[in-house]
C-alpha cells in the first residue's frame, strides 16, 4: 500500500519554489505576518479564469495602478474598465467585476466577506473563486480545485475516469489532503505544482515532492492523465463588419449590448453572427469595398469568420446606428481581440490605398 500524500511535503517544496506573482504574498513574508490583500487576490482570481498567468500579469499591473482599491474600481466608469480589459477575453468577467466591486462597497463597507459562503454571494464569484479567495486571502481551510489541481489529483490517485465526469471525485480527493494550517499557501502550492512540474505534457516526475505516493507514476500512466471525453467540433459562424473612416479621421463605431458575447465592448457596426451567412446590412450608404481576407477568431464555443468591408465617408456622414469616435480619441487597444483583428485588416487596406504605388499618386 502506497503512503498517503502529505500537505507538509508540498508546503516544504512551495517554500523553496513558489512562483513570484504580483498578487501573492511570498511564503516567507506570510510567515512573518504579512497578509494578502483580498482585493488583489479577488482581482487576480477573476482575471485568471480561463486565462494564463503570462497574459494576466500586465492587466493586473495596469488595473491596480489605475484603481488601487476596490473602492477606486467601484467608482470607475464602465467604459474605462471595459477598455482596460480589452484583449483579455471573456468580457462577462469585466462586467461582473464592476458589479462585485460596487456590491462590496455598497453592502460591505469596502471590505470583502471573509468566508466562502459570503464571497460566493457576491456577483460573479462562483464556488471555485470563493474557495480560492477564502483560503488565500483569509486563511480558511477551503478546498481549491482548478485545472492544475484536477490534473495533480488524477495522477496522484491514478484516476481513470475522464473529465468532466471525474470532477466530483477529484474534488473529494483534493479535500482529503487540504490542511487546516496554511491553507492559502497549500492551495497555491498545488496549483504551482501542476503549472511547473505536473504539467500536461512531459511531467517532471523525478523532481516532484509527491513522487513517492503518486500512483500514476508507479503505474506509468501519469503522462496520459487526466483522461478527457472527446470534444464536440466547434461550429463556424460568419458575419459582416463595416469599418468606416470619415474624412476627418473619425471612425464609425458602436458599443455592443451589455448582454451577450463581447457585451459592453466597442466594435464595428455589422451583422449578426450565424452559421448561415446573414444578409449584408451596411450602417449607411457608401462605396463599401469588401476585403479579400477575413478576420478570423476563435471563441470558446465557435469559430468566427468576419467579412470586412471598408469605406471612406464624407465629413458630414450620418449613420443609422453607431457613432463616430474622433481620431485622437480612438485607441485600437480598447477593442476586444476579434474587433482588433478587423481593424488591423481595415487599417492595412486604408493605408495601402492612401500610399499606393508612385505611378498611382
Amino acid at each position: 500500500m502506497r503512503e498517503k500524500p502529505r500537505a507538509s511535503e508540498l508546503l516544504a517544496w512551495y517554500d523553496r519554489h513558489a512562483r513570484d506573482m504580483p498578487w501573492r504574498v511570498p511564503p516567507g513574508a506570510r510567515k512573518a505576518g504579512q497578509r494578502p490583500d483580498p482585493y488583489a487576490v479577488w482581482l487576480s482570481e477573476v482575471m485568471l479564469q480561463q486565462t494564463t498567468v503570462a497574459a494576466v500579469r500586465g492587466y493586473f499591473h495596469r488595473f491596480t495602478l489605475r484603481w488601487p482599491t476596490v473602492s477606486d474600481l467601484a467608482a470607475a466608469q464602465d467604459t474605462q474598465v471595459m477598455a482596460e480589459w480589452a484583449g483579455l477575453g471573456y468580457y462577462a468577467r469585466a462586467r461582473n467585476l464592476m458589479k462585485c466591486a460596487r456590491t462590496v462597497v455598497a453592502e460591505h463597507g469596502g471590505e470583502f466577506p471573509d468566508t466562502r459562503e459570503g464571497l460566493q454571494a457576491l456577483p460573479g464569484i462562483g464556488p471555485y473563486t470563493a474557495s480560492a479567495i477564502a483560503a488565500i486571502a483569509f486563511g480558511r481551510p477551503e478546498t481549491v480545485v482548478d485545472g492544475n489541481v484536477e490534473r495533480v489529483m488524477a495522477r496522484l490517485y491514478d484516476v481513470a475516469t475522464p473529465l468532466p465526469t471525474a470532477k466530483k471525485e477529484l474534488t473529494q480527493l483534493a479535500d482529503g489532503i487540504t490542511p487546516d494550517q496554511r491553507p492559502g499557501d497549500y492551495a497555491q502550492a498545488v496549483m504551482d505544482l501542476g503549472a511547473t512540474i505536473c504539467t500536461p505534457r512531459n511531467p517532471a516526475c523525478g523532481i516532484c515532492p509527491w513522487r513517492a505516493p503518486c500512483r500514476a507514476r508507479a503505474a506509468g500512466t501519469a503522462p496520459d492523465l487526466p483522461l478527457k471525453l472527446p470534444k464536440k467540433p466547434k461550429p463556424v459562424r460568419v458575419g459582416y463588419a463595416y469599418v468606416g473612416r470619415r474624412a476627418d479621421g473619425a471612425w464609425l463605431m458602436e458599443r455592443r449590448p451589455d448582454s451577450g458575447l463581447l457585451g459592453g465592448m466597442l466594435g464595428w457596426p455589422g451583422s449578426d453572427w450565424a452559421e448561415i451567412p446573414p444578409a449584408p446590412a451596411p450602417p449607411l450608404p457608401a462605396d463599401w469595398h469588401m476585403l479579400t481576407e477575413e478576420a478570423r477568431h476563435t471563441f470558446t464555443h465557435f469559430h468566427l469568420r468576419l467579412k470586412v468591408l471598408i469605406a471612406d465617408l464624407p465629413v458630414d456622414a450620418a449613420a443609422d446606428h453607431g457613432h463616430f469616435i474622433p481620431r485622437d480619441e480612438f485607441r485600437p487597444s480598447d477593442l476586444p481581440t476579434a474587433m482588433r483583428k478587423v481593424f488591423d485588416l481595415a487599417h492595412s487596406a486604408f493605408t495601402a490605398v492612401s500610399t499606393g504605388p508612385a505611378e498611382d499618386r
